[in-house]
């Protein structure tokens, strides 16, 4: 105080002390990529650490400072509740319908309008609040709509908060399940005509293949008969020992047994009907010999175009083939002279026993199944009816765009004397009865189908990694390393290795370079882990199925079109998805390091969607290591693939490169009758192609099912002079699903970091192909990537017939 002065001037302190909640409920300040369960780690956000609130620490407070108080005296000192006092004193976050029970019961002491608790991070301390007019209960915090809603306005969420429209994405609503629940028990808003035209559909296109499934049990069955000296009439097959959810495989071939086999008498062994045929045949195809890969892991300085002369410890690769050792010898294993086949186990406990002709289904079910569908054909005149759809689709008659392409066509391939060089390619927007047929005409063809756009027709669920990852990233403590860390793919070496998922996603976005600047392309193995998008995902699961163009086809619940959907409940089912493909990508074709799929073909079809990239700039540094390492590469290649001979490496087409601000992944996919001269070439030239810790190939198995090699620029246009084929070739786009039927050889490489999400279904067009690859899988060597027939398609006719039978007998009796 000045002494010359009368006036006292006094400095106030104002300590207010807050109780808030577990900081494991605190969003979106959640804590570290380690999972903060304590919440006493900073957060990483924006670059920066933004600390998370600890007892005792006192911290300024500017927007609740008394009137007259200058913020910078005012502060508060947060007290944390422990887990035990939370519960004690009912702080513990809630359910919403847990609250709304429990208010109705409690002495509310202030009105919804005084309070701040925001719904997203649950806390009351973040300031200002936008209040939803139309629930009237929820309110979002500004830093919280900043974060997790950047493309919402503030008056959009006034009228509507993200709860009312179903794309909240705060832990509570990303983890519920009550949309998918909704979607799996509605009923069915198809007529009863529709109903009976979709029946009719599938009995005509299923038919010819149950008839051959009957056909093959019929022979084995006439062949017992007459080894035993009985009638064909008076054999009985005896059924098997199995449960009703137990998937029963055949032990040579590992394909799925759906009826018919042969089981020994003092084992558990069991081949299916193909085995035994080619047993009698003397050739055994099915079930071959394990094979072993080797690749040589030469350093890592090698990856660049080094010296191979060090061999050091060998990492795990990618898929490596497991030798397998079988208990028995198929050199010595022959059909006997009667054609009875005896077991080829020569242990103590069987020592060769025999191998009796037994069953799964009731007796003569698939017979009598195809004598009621032939019944339903000739009801129904399905033998006669043909075919309306024109010869030539009703794409070429739609609105020409200004630059003089068609509006729902996409060009992707120029084969000369074609006319499928262009791709059917609607928007998911307005699809109705008639874009179903004109998709038919096209999908019967064998040719893939592009929809646009299809997450306009969702509610607008954020697919940020980092959002999807914060669904569950403290779902389960028993489960928390496995969900924190996981498993990648480096797309250089294809091997595998550990990361933090935090750090992943972070290179996502920002990118990620190696020991010498050369980006680094990695994807996510196995993510979420165990299979259970489903159950990890749920709200994220509702929202891909909304997306799914076509559902009569693609729908994995109500899918009328779609034979998954038949299968019953207590039958063992195969995992048809949904599964994520997380990975980087760079718009530059690298030619070693890409970020791609390499070159194979699915069993059953499939639908993938794109519904998140991320453009990461390449820094001056990167483009030029960029530089320096390909001519490194060439040298390389020149050596070891050409032996010096000329090698040029050509510019890409400029339009394929990721230019367009939506561009996300670079497609080539085969056409059916294309395969025997694309795998001609591969067999070729497999030699000039690279796979594990960058080993030169030095073996195929199969040059498509193996999946080790990528077609380049340059392969792509040697492929094109040598054989005279080419792939459609298109880039996916955010929001593009890709229809892909089965059996169509397709590679991709992503062009920014892109979250995909994949949906398999069988479809009544393909299912002739489905069986095709499933006995082309069975001969490959057993501990080969694709020899377990995990598909069973064969089951999946035979209830899906079943199904059909019902429903049409059904509409013919009145």
């Amino acid at each position: 105080m000045d002494e010359n002065d009368d006036t006292v001037t006094y400095t106030v302190k104002v300590t207010v002390t807050v109780t808030i909640t577990d900081p494991d409920e605190l969003l979106p300040d959640e804590g570290s990529a380690k999972g903060n369960d304590e919440g006493n780690e900073p957060v990483e956000k924006d670059g920066g650490k933004e600390p998370v609130e600890k007892e005792g620490e006192t911290r300024k407070l500017d927007d609740v400072a008394p009137p007259g108080v200058p913020s910078s005296s005012f502060s508060y000192t947060p007290v944390l509740l422990s887990k035990e006092k939370n519960r004690r004193l009912g702080r513990k976050r809630k359910s919403e319908s847990d609250v709304s029970r429990n208010t109705r019961n409690k002495k509310v002491t202030c009105s919804e309008g005084d309070s701040l608790m925001c719904h997203q991070c649950q806390r009351n301390d973040k300031g200002r609040v936008v209040r939803c007019t139309k629930c009237k209960r929820r309110r979002f915090c500004i830093p919280c709509l900043t974060n997790w809603y950047p493309n919402l306005k503030e008056t959009d969420v006034a009228e509507a908060c993200p709860v009312c429209c179903d794309n909240c994405n705060c832990k509570a609503c990303l983890r519920s399940f009550k949309l998918i629940n909704e979607m799996k028990q509605r009923v069915e808003t198809n007529t009863k005509e529709e109903e009976v035209e979709f029946s009719k559909y599938m009995l005509k296109g299923v038919l010819p293949y149950l008839r051959q499934l009957d056909q093959e049990q019929m022979i084995e069955k006439e062949r017992e008969a007459k080894r035993q000296g009985l009638s064909f009439s008076k054999l009985e097959v005896k059924e098997g020992d199995y449960f009703k959810d137990e998937r029963v495989y055949c032990d040579n071939c590992k394909t799925s047994i759906f009826d018919y086999h042969r089981s020994c008498t003092k084992c558990p062994f069991d081949i299916c009907l193909l085995c035994c045929r080619e047993l009698r045949d003397g050739k055994l195809l099915g079930g071959a010999d394990p094979i072993e890969f080797n690749f040589i892991f030469r350093g890592r300085n090698y990856l660049h175009g080094g010296n191979d002369d060090r061999i050091v410890k060998e990492k795990k690769p990618r898929d490596a083939a497991e030798p397998e050792i079988r208990e028995w010898s198929r050199s010595r294993w022959h059909a006997n002279a009667d054609g009875s086949i005896p077991c080829p186990k020569a242990d103590n406990e069987c020592d060769h026993g025999f191998l009796e002709l037994r069953r799964i289904l009731p007796p003569n079910c698939i017979s009598e199944l195809v004598c009621k569908a032939e019944k339903l054909t000739e009801t129904f005149e399905l033998h006669v009816a043909k075919d309306t759809l024109d010869n030539r689709c009703t794409c070429w008659k739609s609105v020409r765009s200004a630059d003089g392409l068609y509006s729902n066509l996409r060009k992707a391939a120029f084969r000369k004397d074609s006319s499928d060089n262009f791709l059917y390619c609607p928007r998911a927007v307005g699809l109705h009865q008639e874009d179903l047929r004109h998709f038919q005409w096209h999908w019967s063809k064998g040719e893939p189908v592009i929809v646009s756009n299809v997450l306009e027709c969702t509610s607008g669920l954020s697919w940020e990694p980092l959002v999807m990852w914060r669904a569950f990233r403290q779902i389960s403590n028993s489960k928390f390393d496995v969900l924190l860390d996981v498993k990648t793919v480096n797309c250089l070496d294809w091997c595998e290795g550990d990361i933090n998922i935090h750090k992943f996603f972070t290179g996502y976005t920002n990118g990620r370079n190696d020991w010498l600047n050369w980006p680094e392309m990695l994807k996510l193995k196995d993510w979420p882990p165990f299979d259970l998008f489903q159950e990890l995902l749920p709200r994220h699961h509702a929202e891909f199925i909304s997306s799914l163009p076509f559902k009569e086809y693609t729908d994995p619940f109500m899918g009328a079109l779609n034979l998954y959907v038949k299968l019953p409940d207590h039958c063992v089912k195969p995992d048809m998805g949904p599964r994520t493909y997380v990975a980087y990508g760079y718009a530059q074709e690298l030619g070693r390091g890409d970020s791609v799929t390499k070159l194979h073909c699915d069993v059953s079809d499939a639908v993938n969607v794109l519904t998140h990239i991320a453009k990461v700039e390449p820094k001056p540094e990167e483009t030029t290591a960029i530089e320096k390492l390909r001519r490194k590469h060439l040298e390389q290649d020149k050596r070891e693939l050409y032996g010096y001979e000329k090698v040029t490496v050509k510019q890409q087409n400029g339009l394929l490169v990721g230019e367009d601000s939506l561009d996300g992944a670079l497609w080539d996919i085969f056409r059916r009758e294309d395969v025997p001269k694309l795998e001609e070439y591969l067999k070729k030239h497999f030699r000039e192609f690279r796979h594990v810790h960058c080993d030169p190939l030095k073996q195929v198995i199969h040059p498509i099912h193996d999946q080790t090699i990528y077609l380049t620029t340059e392969h792509k246009s040697k492929l094109k002079e040598e054989y005279g084929i080419e792939p459609w070739t298109f880039v996916q786009k955010l929001g593009d699903a890709v229809l892909i039927p089965a059996g169509l050889p397709h590679q991709v490489r992503n062009l920014k970091s892109c979250f995909k999400v994949v949906h398999d279904f069988v479809s009544p067009e393909h299912v002739g192909e489905c069986i095709r690859l499933t006995e082309e899988f069975r001969k490959l060597p057993i501990n080969h990537r694709a020899s377990e027939d995990k598909f069973e398609v064969k089951k999946i006719i035979i209830h899906a017939m079943r199904d059909v039978v019902e429903k049409l007998e059904k509409a013919r009796s009145g």
